[in-house]
This record gives structure tokens, C-alpha cells and sequence, in this order.
């Protein structure tokens, strides 16, 4: 039982799962193996059924159909109006995304699955804007052929000899939630065919010709049958997986990325192999040097194919290295890769004398990998065209890299005349030579100048060091042999150096892209907020790049600011926002998916615009203008690492952020508790107190003598006193617990404050001897006058209230340094050490009792030290001599101005 038993990151995450798809709208395909099985007829009758169950329908987009029977089904049907758009002069109508995500009807009918959308729209595929509808919570009925299924397109180009342009990821259809086969006999098909109730006579009779056969028929219809039964697999071992955890298979496909145009036919296939393996599916590309001058055709033809290797499922990997069967064996052994899948034309040599093709250097690197070999029908001039392209190109010259090989080459020749003169041997003067290219080599830029100088370096020893001298003719028998093998010996050694130093640079390439993610994390990690976090990301992202940034934080559901990071350092940099970049990062942060330049939604934009994301969670958008170089690859692969930290990064700070706020809130309700419970409890007394005398006073006033008056009135008065007191506390703690104590410095005398702070004291101060002296006729303070004549109240009435009757309280004031002090001293019973620590804090009233034996609430010297803390100064309570309390205040002193 336990075994099976589910984690709780794993329940959350099938939760999270669930709640997306209850909020997701449902995907219908009607699926059919050709043209007029009546796939669009079915859609429009389900579609009418729906209506009658009380379904909100809407045509979103129907294709014209010269069907009458499917024409008159649109009637009675409510249609958004087509997006008409002008491209090369013709009119074309597309579907109105933005027009049915405005109308946001139930369910929406869209016609042909496959298409490809004219520029004007936002994505460049049809299946593309039906995912936003069904992300917006719409349902959704289309239809597709069996030969628009991605995987699906060889197979069905060997049956039909045609090869279909639009098609569909094969996730779009297995994903769907149902899938309706619409399905007729073939020679049932042909025969609406010539009835014309497909396409017009002309049109009919070629298709009859060249496609529509009883035997094209009935292969595509068993290719869709099997689709469908695949499938209905799937679905079934998604059950399955889904109540057994985590399910797979020990295989792992790997297919090799290249800019062949067949690499598409077998990337489909090593797609159907892993999904009937159920098992790990990996793309390889090796970046050879050969890459840096591939043809711009190859490299498009590279992307396109990396672009679908990532469509059907599979992880895009990049190494780098000269010898491409030594870094598919070696990525293979350390990804655990069970199977390999190339391309024929890689395995065929051309003569018994070739080099070893990939095949065989493969199985002898990697004895136990299976590797399968697909029929390659692309051409013979597709395998190794960025070769070509390189010695077409290869030539470079340059002054500087001349220079150092004739200087490298000038000075072994006088090493070997010196060597010469020396009576050295003439081996040892060939190694000199020998060492001399293998220097050029190392310091030029290109290996021509290796090459020209082992040949040169040949006819110059010929010329200095053979016999005749200063000829180019040698009369000894074994100089030819001698020139020959001086030559392979420095063209050899020339070529070694210039592959290490080509693989060194790769691999410092690796190394520092590598390096940027490491110290991304670091920067991250020490980042101190929001802003922090997008700086370091953003100047982590201009140094693998090399592109300009624009950073976009979330604010709730909308975009801020944009954050702008340039290479040059302007932050003003229009180019890359703008109405129409910032419509594109908002539809990023609504979709969750990138979009812009080089992606097929929106891709007229300047930048690419990726989600910074954890989960569904969006935090931010990223854009990167890219100009005219994409991102390749292993770019992309640390880009999105890199994304990555910086999510989880804003997410810690985000819930360290909510956690401080929680905690504050918690904070501000357990004052708001204390407060409430010490008010309760507190208040009865006096206002009990009040309420009963003035009862007495009303009912009984007549009958009461005129002392009997006094001492009602006096504590009435009292008591209200002791009100008001408490409630000018509780609003002063308020004010500093929100921040809104605002404090009013000015420079004021001493004296005065304390003169006023006297006159407002507990009237019981008079059964006290209150005694005040000043060291400094003109002492003046930096502070708040009425703030600190309610400090000086507080302390001055504890000390009346803790004091027995006839007690000394002494207020002494003085200047110290630059400092003003001052003392309020009781003779008192004092104040035992362990209190004195937390005597300052709010709702302490530790265990002294009052003598009208009402409960003290604990603020008074609170607020004091708060108030004397907000001015800078500070307050400490001590041990008066020979008993009692004294409490000490400074605050920053004033400067006395004296004008004669």
C-alpha cells in the first residue's frame, strides 16, 4: 500500500492540473482520412444538436464549400464575421480570434484544424488560436485529415506522392478531448467525387487521377483508423499512469539535429518510436566549426527541424566538437540512451576507399547502443553542405596573420643557419621548421596559413639546406622522400593545432555560458528585492546574449513599467517597447507561452517575449530584441535556466514578502486582542464609578451636604481624568503601531515643557513634594514639544501612583556633551532589577498595585520610550539613592542664540 501511496507535491500537482482543466475549454475533432468524407457536414449537425440542448453556438469560421447539403447547415447558426486582409493583392478571409474571444460564446465552430493563417493574424497556425480559445474557457469543434498529422506526413506522402505543408503537432490531436472518425467506404467517396459533391468537375477529375484511388483511399483510411486506435492507447495508458504514479520505460531515443532536408522524416520517426516506446525523447545537434559558415538556407532548414523535434516532444541538446560520432557516442553514454536514430545517407560510403561513415565509427564507440537507420530520400547534397560552404569561403586574408608567418618562418630559418653552422643535423633543422608551422598555426587566425606555410617551409629548407644550396634542386636520392614527410610531419601537426584550438575555444565558449547560470544563482540569491532580482537578471542575460533586455514585472493580472537594459547602457531605448511590443507581452502574460520574433505567434515583433514563470504562475516578461541573429540552441536552453532562477527568485521574495506582512498583521491583531482585553476589563470601573455618582447626584443631589458634593464631583472628575489619559495613549500607540506618528521638531526650552507637563499632572500630585531644578538657565532640546509634555506627564504620574503620600519627586535638567538631560528621581519603594528590563514594554504593568487600586493598562512607558526613540534620544530607568526609581532622558540639544 505504501509503495503506491501518492507524495503531497505530487497530490498538489494533480490538483493544480485538475483546476486547469476544469477551466479549460473542451477540444472536438472530426477526423477524417480524406476530402468529402463529410467531416465539416458532422460538425455542423453536432453542432445544431447542441444548440437544441440550450448550448450557446457560434460559426466562427466555416470553409466555402460547394456542398449544398453543408451550406445550408450554417443557416440558423450565429457567425462572428471573417478578418478580411489584403496580401500580394489578394483578399483573404481568416478567422477573427479577437472578435470570438470578445463574443466568448460556449462553444465555436472552426473549420479546417491545419491551416496556415495569413500575416495579418497573430499566430501563424490555425490550431495555434483555437489553444487561446480553448485557455479562455471556450469549447470547441473543428475537423482535420489524417495527412495533416505531423508524425503522420512521410508516411502518407509514400502513399499519395505528396507532400502536405500544413500540419498539426500530434499533441494537438492527442490531447483533444474527443475525437470523432468520420469514416465512408473509399469507392463510396469516389463516387461523390464524380457526382461532384466534392470538388468542381475539373478539380474532381484530376483529384480522381492523381489522388483519390481505391488504393490511396484505403491506405489513408487505415493509417486514421490506426490514428484513432493509438490513441484510444494512449488515453488507456494515461489512466493507467495517473493511478500507478509515475510510469515509464528505460528507453531513451535519441535523433541527430542537421540541416538536411530529410532530417524532418526521421525526426518524425524517432517521434512514433518514442511514443510507441513510451520512453525519453532527446535531440542532438553537434556544433562543429563548420556551423559559423553554414548558409544561411542550412541554417534556416536547422531551426526549422530543431523547431519540430521540440513540437513533437523532444528535449533540444546542443554539444560542441569537431569529431560528431565521438559526441553523439559520448552524450549517449552519459544521457543513458538505449537508441540511436540517423539518417541513411549517413551510413552509405561513397567508395571502398571513404573514410568510415557516422554508422560505423557510432557502433564501434557505442558497441551496445541500437542504432536504426531511416531511408533518406533527401538528395545527395544536403549531408555535408556547410562543408562545402567552408572551403568555398574558406580563404581569409589578413594582413596581420601574414606577417606572423613570415616572421615565424624567417626566424626558423636562421635558428637552422645558426644550427647549420653548428654542425647539427639536418633532422634537427627540419623539427625547427616542423615547430615553425606548428606556431603558425597557434597564432593565426585560419589553418590556410599553416597549410601554405608547411609548403613553403619544405622549399625553403630545400633552398638554404640541400645540396646545390640556393636552389630549388636536390641531388641526393632521399631529399624527395625527406621533403615529403617534413611536409605531412608539419601539415599533420599544423591541423591537430588548429582542431585544439578551435575545440579550446567551443569549450570556453560552453565554459563561460555555463559560468553566467553559476553566477546568476549567486547574484540572485544576495539580491535583496524585486528590483535587485531584475537588474542581475537582465545584466546576466546582456552578457550570454549580448542583446538588449526589456523587463516586465506582473502588478496582479497587468504588466508594469517596462525595465530597460541595453548593451550600450541607454536605458531609453524606444526600439524595443512601444504600443505594439507591450500588446505582445501582455498576451504572454495571459497565455503563459512565449510569442514575438522567431516564434509563430506574433512574430512581426522586434523581441522575443518569454514568461518568467514557476508553474502557471507568471511573475514577469522577459523581451530580447534579436535583430538579426536568433538564439541558438544551447543559448536558448540557458536562457530559460536562467528565467527559471530568476522565477523562483521573485517567488521567495514574494512569499518572504507575504510572510513579513502576515506577521505584521498577526502582530497588529494581537495588539488589537490585548488592547480590547485590558479596555474591557478597565473601563468598567471608572465609567461604573462615573455612572453611579452622577446617578446619586441626580436622584439624591438635594439630600446630599455640600462636602458630600465635593467628593462625588472630585471623582467624577478623577475618573474622567483617568479617561482621558487612557485614551490619548491608545490613540498615540496607534499612531506609531501604523506609522503615522509625525513628529513636529523644533528647538524649545526645557523648562517650559516641563512647567507645562506639571499643570496637566494627576491632581494627587499635591500629596506629593514635587521638586524641579535646572543646571542651565536656557537649556532648549530638538524635539516635539506636546509629544514630550506627555512623556514627562506618563513618568511624573507613575511616579505618584507607586509612591506612598508625602514621597519626594525631583526633576533635575542638565546639558551633557551634546546632549539634553532629563531626570525624574521618586524616593519611592523603587523598582526590582528583573522588572527593569521589561518595565518599556507595551502591557506590562508588572505586580506594583495603585493605590485607587485601579489595574494600570501598561502603555504609559511604552509610549514614552517610543516617543523618545522617534526624537533619537534615549530612556533607561535606574536605582535612585538610598531608594527609589529614577528615570533618565536625553535628547539631541539645541544650540541658545544670544543677539546683543
Amino acid at each position: 500500500m505504501d509503495e503506491t501511496r501518492q507524495s503531497p507535491e505530487q497530490i498538489l500537482k494533480q490538483i493544480e492540473k485538475e483546476e486547469q482543466t476544469l477551466n479549460r475549454g473542451h477540444l472536438k475533432i472530426f477526423f477524417g482520412y480524406a476530402a468529402g468524407v463529410g467531416k465539416t457536414y458532422a460538425m455542423l449537425k453536432a453542432a445544431h444538436s447542441a444548440k437544441r440542448r440550450g448550448i450557446d453556438v457560434v460559426a466562427g469560421y466555416i470553409e466555402p464549400h460547394v456542398r449544398p447539403q453543408t451550406s445550408a447547415l450554417v443557416n440558423g447558426l450565429e457567425c462572428i464575421p471573417n478578418l478580411v486582409s489584403e496580401y500580394n493583392g489578394i483578399t483573404l478571409s481568416e478567422f477573427n480570434l479577437d472578435a470570438a474571444l470578445a463574443r466568448h460564446p460556449q462553444l465555436i465552430l472552426v473549420d479546417e484544424l491545419a491551416h496556415t493563417n495569413a500575416p495579418v493574424c497573430r499566430h501563424t497556425k490555425r490550431y495555434q488560436d483555437i489553444e487561446e480559445l480553448l485557455n479562455a474557457g471556450i469549447d470547441v469543434y473543428t475537423t482535420v485529415n489524417v495527412q495533416h498529422i505531423e508524425s503522420l506526413n512521410d508516411t502518407v506522402a509514400s502513399i499519395t506522392g505528396i507532400m502536405v505543408h500544413e500540419r498539426i503537432p500530434d499533441s494537438v490531436f492527442d490531447n483533444a478531448s474527443q475525437v470523432k472518425l468520420v469514416d465512408i467506404e473509399p469507392q463510396e467517396l469516389i463516387e461523390r467525387l464524380q457526382a461532384g459533391k466534392v470538388y468542381s468537375p475539373t478539380q474532381a477529375e484530376r483529384a480522381t487521377e492523381n489522388f483519390f484511388t481505391v488504393e490511396n483511399l484505403t491506405a489513408l483510411r487505415e493509417i486514421a483508423l490506426r490514428r484513432c486506435a493509438d490513441r484510444v492507447n494512449l488515453l488507456t495508458e494515461a489512466v493507467r499512469i495517473k493511478s500507478h504514479s509515475d510510469y515509464h520505460t528505460d528507453e531513451h531515443i535519441l535523433v541527430c539535429l542537421s540541416s538536411s532536408p530529410s532530417n524532418a522524416k526521421i525526426i518524425r520517426t524517432a517521434a512514433r518510436m518514442a511514443n510507441a516506446f513510451k520512453g525519453a525523447f532527446t535531440a542532438l545537434f553537434v556544433e562543429t566549426p563548420d556551423y559559423q559558415v553554414m548558409p544561411e538556407e542550412d541554417v534556416k532548414r536547422l531551426r526549422s527541424n530543431m523547431r519540430l523535434a521540440e513540437q513533437l516532444g523532444a528535449k533540444i541538446e546542443t554539444v560542441y566538437g569537431e569529431d560528431v560520432s565521438y559526441q553523439i557516442a559520448e552524450f549517449a553514454r552519459l544521457s543513458g540512451v538505449s537508441k540511436i536514430v540517423i539518417g541513411r545517407s549517413s551510413a552509405t560510403r561513397k567508395s571502398i576507399f571513404s573514410k568510415p561513415t557516422l554508422t560505423e565509427k557510432l557502433i564501434a564507440r557505442a558497441p551496445n547502443l541500437d542504432v536504426h537507420i531511416i531511408p533518406d530520400t533527401g538528395g545527395k547534397n544536403t549531408a555535408y553542405r556547410a562543408k562545402k560552404a567552408r572551403k568555398k569561403n574558406g580563404i581569409v586574408f589578413s594582413v596581420s596573420d601574414l606577417l606572423k608567418s613570415v616572421a615565424i618562418l624567417i626566424l626558423a630559418s636562421c635558428i637552422g643557419m645558426l644550427f647549420r653552422q653548428l654542425g647539427f643535423a639536418e633532422a634537427n633543422i627540419i623539427t625547427v621548421y616542423v615547430l615553425g608551422v606548428l606556431v603558425t598555426s597557434v597564432v593565426t587566425r585560419h589553418r590556410v596559413y599553416s597549410l601554405i606555410s608547411s609548403i613553403v617551409s619544405v622549399l625553403v629548407f630545400n633552398f638554404f639546406f640541400t645540396d646545390p644550396q640556393f636552389t630549388l634542386q636536390a641531388y641526393d636520392q632521399g631529399y624527395p622522400v625527406t621533403f615529403l614527410i617534413m611536409f605531412l610531419a608539419a601539415l599533420l601537426t599544423s591541423s591537430l593545432a588548429v582542431k585544439l584550438k578551435e575545440h579550446a575555444k567551443q569549450s570556453a565558449k560552453a565554459a563561460y555560458r555555463t559560468k553566467v547560470l553559476f553566477d546568476t544563482n549567486q547574484l540572485l540569491q544576495q539580491a535583496k528585492d524585486k528590483n535587485e532580482i531584475v537588474s542581475a537578471t537582465a545584466n546576466q542575460l546582456i552578457k550570454l546574449l549580448g542583446k538588449d533586455i526589456v523587463f516586465y514585472l506582473t502588478e496582479g493580472e497587468t504588466l508594469g513599467e517596462p525595465h530597460i537594459f541595453t548593451v550600450s547602457g541607454d536605458k531609453t531605448d524606444k526600439e524595443i517597447t512601444g504600443t505594439k511590443e507591450e500588446a505582445v507581452a501582455e498576451w504572454v502574460l495571459k497565455n503563459n507561452k512565449h510569442a514575438g520574433a522567431t516564434t509563430e505567434t506574433l512574430s512581426n515583433a522586434k523581441c522575443l517575449y518569454l514568461a518568467v514563470r514557476v508553474n502557471s504562475r507568471v511573475y514577469g516578461v522577459v523581451g530580447i530584441y534579436i535583430g538579426d541573429e536568433p538564439l541558438d540552441a544551447f543559448e536558448k536552453s540557458i536562457l530559460l535556466s536562467i528565467l527559471g532562477e530568476c522565477a523562483l527568485s521573485l517567488e521567495n521574495e514574494k512569499n518572504a514578502r507575504e510572510k513579513e506582512e502576515a506577521a505584521i498583521l498577526a502582530k497588529n491583531e494581537q495588539l488589537r486582542a490585548n488592547l480590547l482585553r485590558a479596555i474591557s476589563h478597565d473601563l468598567r470601573t471608572p465609567l461604573t464609578s462615573i455612572s453611579g455618582n452622577a446617578s446619586n447626584l441626580i436622584s439624591n443631589g438635594n439630600s446630599f451636604d455640600e462636602a458630600t458634593k465635593n467628593q462625588l464631583y472630585t471623582d467624577i472628575y478623577d475618573d474622567s481624568m483617568w479617561l482621558i489619559n487612557l485614551v490619548e495613549n491608545l490613540l498615540s500607540v496607534t499612531r506609531i503601531e501604523e506609522g503615522r506618528l509625525n513628529l513636529h521638531i523644533t528647538e524649545d526650552l526645557v523648562d517650559d515643557v516641563i512647567t507645562e507637563a506639571l499643570h496637566h499632572v494627576n491632581r494627587k500630585s499635591v500629596e506629593h513634594h514635587i521638586t524641579v531644578r535646572h543646571k542651565e538657565d536656557y537649556l532648549l532640546a530638538k524635539m516635539d514639544a506636546k509629544l514630550m509634555v506627555q512623556v514627562v506627564i506618563n513618568i511624573v504620574d507613575n511616579a505618584i501612583k507607586y509612591t506612598p503620600k508625602g514621597s519626594n519627586i525631583l526633576i533635575k535638567t542638565w546639558k551633557q556633551g551634546d546632549k539634553a538631560v532629563i531626570s525624574i528621581s521618586d524616593d519611592g519603594d523603587g523598582i526590582p532589577d528583573e522588572m527593569k528590563e521589561r518595565v518599556f514594554d507595551m502591557f506590562y504593568s508588572g505586580a506594583n498595585k495603585i493605590a485607587d487600586s485601579r489595574r494600570s493598562l501598561g502603555l504609559g512607558l511604552s509610549l514614552c520610550r517610543s516617543i523618545v526613540n522617534a526624537h533619537g534620544g534615549k530612556i533607561t530607568v535606574s536605582d535612585n539613592t538610598p531608594h527609589g526609581t529614577v528615570f533618565t532622558i536625553t535628547l539631541p540639544a539645541g544650540e541658545v542664540e544670544i543677539h546683543e
